[in-house]
């Protein structure tokens, strides 16, 4: 997931994915945790996609767009 992808969508659809997120980061820990994560380099991915996402809803706060 790109920046530039993120910035086309308006703050009330990029929290539902920030959601998706955080319930998939969840899930991969419960599987790293019980070692069945097949792909360790996803609960990277994921953490990096949560960052970039908080990041774009800052910015459009902070530019006025909080709907």
């Amino acid at each position: 997931m790109k920046a530039a992808e993120l910035r086309n969508r308006s703050v009330s659809e990029l929290r539902m994915e920030l959601h998706n997120l955080l319930r998939e980061r969840f899930n991969l820990y419960m599987q790293r945790g019980t070692g069945q994560l097949s792909r360790p380099d996803q609960v990277y991915k994921v953490r990096k996609d949560i960052a970039r996402i908080n990041t774009v809803i800052n910015e459009k706060i902070r530019a006025g767009e909080s709907s």
